[in-house]
């Protein structure tokens, strides 16, 4: 867990990767995945966070990603932050914890989506296990007719012995969502298991817009066509069809 080489890292893979609008890192991308939170936690947290709104500054784009943040009574919440380059601050909890992990033991879930509205695109904040709960992330239309989100962000942790569900979910979400979704996983190992990467950007299709290697760091980049992606909502408008009242 260095977590002072980890925030470099991610410094370099920033600006190799310049003039983007977002960068989105792993879950946890300070310390990887933790299921009982460090002792030095609060001072990793405040150290990253300060690094991330420098990042955010010097970048004039936004850096998203999760790490440890300390919560009231010796608790904790996975906190998923969204910087954005004026300095505002958004930040999700992750909901869905990872009891098979032990991470409900240490870990307080969050109880509110967070959409963040950022330069034109409506923007759902998620990290990894809440992959595979799509109603949790369910796109709807709110009471004036417009739709919730336009992008899926997730941050994380998925090991190489989960990468069917790695593989195939995000797509899912990204077809029956009619939205784009952009993940970003850890590399590595640890105790628990190998981690192999594969983080992607997913056309609402389902199409794969890019892709990084597998075992290897790498940056991600691809483009959000949101004039296209409200053409083709447009045109397929599977979202005024839900009917929620029929089943709950």
């Amino acid at each position: 867990m260095d977590w002072k080489a980890n925030l470099s890292k991610a410094t370099q893979a920033i600006r190799r990767a310049p003039g983007s609008d977002l960068y989105l890192l792993p879950e946890m991308f300070t310390t990887a995945f933790l299921t009982v939170p460090p002792p030095q936690s609060a001072y990793i947290h405040d150290h990253a966070l300060d690094w991330m709104r420098q990042q955010a500054d010097e970048a004039h784009a936004a850096i998203c990603g999760s790490m440890v943040a300390p919560m009231p009574h010796g608790k904790y919440a996975n906190r998923m932050y969204f910087v954005c380059p004026d300095g505002t601050i958004h930040h999700y909890d992750k909901s869905h914890l990872y009891k098979y992990g032990g991470e409900g033991e240490w870990y307080v879930p969050g109880e509110q989506r967070v959409i963040v509205d950022y330069r034109g695109a409506k923007i759902l904040l998620e990290i990894c296990y809440d992959l595979q709960f799509p109603m949790w992330c369910r796109n709807n239309v709110d009471s004036t007719g417009n739709i919730l989100y336009d992008i899926i962000v997730y941050s994380a942790n998925y090991p190489t012995a989960r990468h069917q569900a790695f593989e195939t979910l995000p797509i899912a979400r990204a077809i029956e969502n009619q939205c784009y979704v952009a993940i970003a996983n850890r590399i590595g190992s640890d105790q628990w298991g190998t981690y192999y990467g594969g983080s992607r950007i997913i056309h609402p299709y389902g199409d794969i817009i890019a892709q990084g290697a597998d075992n290897a760091e790498c940056e991600v980049t691809g483009t959000i066509d949101l004039p296209a992606l409200h053409r083709y909502r447009k045109k397929y408008p599977v979202l005024q069809d839900i009917i929620w009242n029929k089943f709950f």
